[in-house]
């Protein structure tokens, strides 16, 4: 009997850390995003957590995609500003409301050592998005733009692709439920044998 119980919770214990890896896994939600501008055109995926602040935004986690035929290698961290434009730090938010972006944006680098950072520009006589881009050779701060580099209107968008989906965990349960079952029958079947030696 003591085996059986013993099984039981393994087979439980089992089952619960396979939904609890799931509900981990599906705690972040993939985005599709796109933006464009005169000689502009980017695009790719961001990861973001699963749950907006109390403004609707989501932090973005990772991010791929490609500028005007350069690969995106990474993501600004949060609180940094992209080379070129100091002192305005990003914040790497992203939203489903109208204002998708702040005004602080997000970053990125690319594979031909540039730097972007797209982001919502409040102080336009009329709001819209605007894509600062930063290329070599860096010169520290905003009023030091180069002809290499630019700060031009865009059109943004971003929309969620990917959701947790609870049919996986639904999957897992009737799994480990079956475990469980089969479990319970082998143990069953291997008593009653032993009694009959």
């Amino acid at each position: 009997m003591k085996n059986l119980a013993l099984l039981f919770v393994t087979a439980i214990a089992a089952t619960s850390g396979f939904v609890f890896g799931t509900m981990q896994a599906a705690s972040a939600l993939n985005w599709n995003w796109n933006y464009s501008g005169i000689g502009i055109t980017a695009s790719g995926t961001f990861t973001t957590n699963d749950t907006p602040d109390d403004l609707g935004f989501y932090q973005i986690l990772g991010i791929t995609g490609t500028r005007n035929g350069e690969t995106i290698t990474g993501l600004q961290p949060s609180g940094t500003p992209i080379p070129g434009n100091e002192p305005f730090e990003v914040d790497n938010l992203i939203s489903l409301n109208a204002q998708q972006l702040t005004g602080d944006g997000f970053g990125y680098s690319t594979s031909g050592g540039n730097y972007s950072s797209p982001f919502f520009a409040s102080f336009l006589p009329i709001p819209s998005y605007l894509e600062v881009f930063s290329a070599p050779p860096f010169v520290p701060g905003f009023e030091n733009f180069g002809p290499e580099d630019s700060e031009l209107a865009i059109s943004f968008s971003a929309s969620i692709v990917t959701v947790p989906e609870t049919s996986s965990i639904i999957s897992l349960l009737a799994f480990g439920t079956l475990g469980i079952v089969s479990v319970l029958k082998g143990n069953k079947s291997s008593k009653f044998t032993h009694k009959i030696e």
